[in-house]
């Protein structure tokens, strides 16, 4: 074999890989952010957006992450919680610090600590 055809060969073969890998699925994320995340931001931020605006969109974004079977993020359901405690929908803050615990069991502590906050302060 001469050196040409080897070279040839080997362009040949680093073709075949690089079509290979440009071929090959992006993986589906693990979880739905969405505007997640700016809106934690925008929320610690204090933006002016009122705490309903908030729910509102985070609940569509619950909405749309349920409909395309996707996942919530970390944090998720707890970062609802906290703005529904901030309306006044204590029962619903809590359902969701409950679900956060069964969704991410290493944030138990975190969450018993909330619930633990929330029947303190209505004794």
């Amino acid at each position: 074999m001469t050196g040409a055809s080897r070279w040839a060969g080997r362009a040949c073969f680093a073709a075949f890989l690089l079509a290979l890998t440009g071929c090959a699925a992006t993986p589906k994320p693990l979880y739905q952010w969405g505007t997640y995340q700016r809106q934690v931001y925008e929320s610690m931020k204090g933006d002016g957006t009122s705490p309903t605006d908030q729910l509102g969109a985070l609940m569509a974004q619950a909405e749309k992450a349920r409909a395309n079977q996707e996942s919530l993020p970390p944090g998720f359901r707890a970062h609802v919680g906290l703005v529904q405690l901030r309306l006044g929908q204590d029962g619903e803050a809590r359902s969701m610090f409950e679900a956060e615990k069964v969704a991410f069991p290493e944030a138990t502590t975190f969450m018993d600590f909330l619930l633990k906050r929330m029947t303190e302060k209505k004794s």
